[in-house]
């Protein structure tokens, strides 16, 4: 079974000390910073500070993206990785399959 990827910018609002400002990230990328400040019991404003507090030489959504990389890099498992089925991902069509820098019109399919 394959999930879409929620790959369309969406801009939101967040407050980072005592200034707004807004973020555009992947639909993805938002759910998965929700998750992060769930599972922390954080704000979303809180964690984009601690971020804003680490970041250097990088703007402030390419900081986002690769904290939350990192987060989940953090907690990957060789048992998670085999729940979630990673290492079997192929193409519908062996015969098909090119190399990436060949690949054009290429769908990215995400197993669950």
């Amino acid at each position: 079974m394959s999930q879409k990827i929620l790959s369309k910018l969406q801009s939101r609002n967040v407050t980072i000390a005592t200034h707004r400002t807004s973020l555009r990230l992947e639909g993805d990328t938002w759910n998965a910073l929700e998750e992060i400040c769930s599972r922390e019991r954080m704000s979303i404003h809180d964690v984009c500070m601690m971020i804003e507090n680490q970041r250097f030489d990088s703007s402030r959504t390419a900081a986002v993206r690769a904290y939350i990389l990192t987060y989940f890099r953090a907690a990957a498992t060789e048992q998670g990785h085999s729940q979630a089925r990673h290492g079997t991902l192929m193409t519908s069509k062996q015969e098909n399959f090119r190399p990436e820098s060949k690949r054009e019109n290429t769908e990215i399919r995400v197993a669950s």
